[in-house]
């Protein structure tokens, strides 16, 4: 399973792909999965441009990214209003780009809140962006810490997509009740 957490904002998108792989324990008769390689990055798009230019070079970006990477499933950020409701309508926007693209991709999307997605990765639904990226270091088995911020958010969200979903569908496929 291919698994694509996008971060989204209108002067980066982070994404981060997580692919899991079958894993079979013979000796214990137990089937199931774990994760495999991992990608992440950001589209950083520069105040320079309009609103409406930087929307198209986020679709254009994520599109080429959608071709390259193939996921199975899009894990995206839930928006919703706490703090700066300078940033709420352009994050908005791009959200809608994003959106736009995974229905044209034909792909099912989840969303997740940042407090689902920390407690999904870290088991406290308010640890901090450190924690969070110390986690995916030893759950995805990465040899450094995911950077920027945003694209550790997607290789996050991804895992809190596995966490939430992917897992039960594994189960459910041991088990033949899928």
């Amino acid at each position: 399973m291919r698994i694509l957490g996008i971060d989204p904002g209108l002067g980066r998108v982070g994404f981060g792909l997580v692919e899991t792989v079958r894993d079979t324990n013979q000796s214990a008769g137990w089937v199931g999965e774990e994760f495999g390689p991992c990608q992440w990055g950001i589209i950083a798009t520069t105040k320079d441009k309009s609103d409406g230019a930087r929307l198209q070079e986020i679709h254009d970006d994520l599109t080429h990214v959608m071709e390259q990477l193939q996921p199975d499933v899009v894990s995206i950020e839930r928006l919703f209003y706490f703090r700066n409701n300078t940033t709420i309508i352009p994050v908005a926007q791009a959200r809608g780009v994003i959106l736009m693209l995974t229905h044209r991709f034909n792909l099912p999307v989840y969303e997740y809140t940042p407090m689902q997605v920390k407690q999904a990765v870290t088991g406290y639904g308010k640890s901090e962006k450190s924690e969070v990226q110390e986690a995916l270091i030893q759950l995805l088995k990465l040899d450094k810490k995911p950077t920027p911020d945003d694209a550790a958010d997607g290789l996050a969200l991804a895992v809190c997509y596995y966490n939430q979903v992917g897992r039960l569908r594994v189960l459910q496929g041991a088990s033949g009740a899928l």
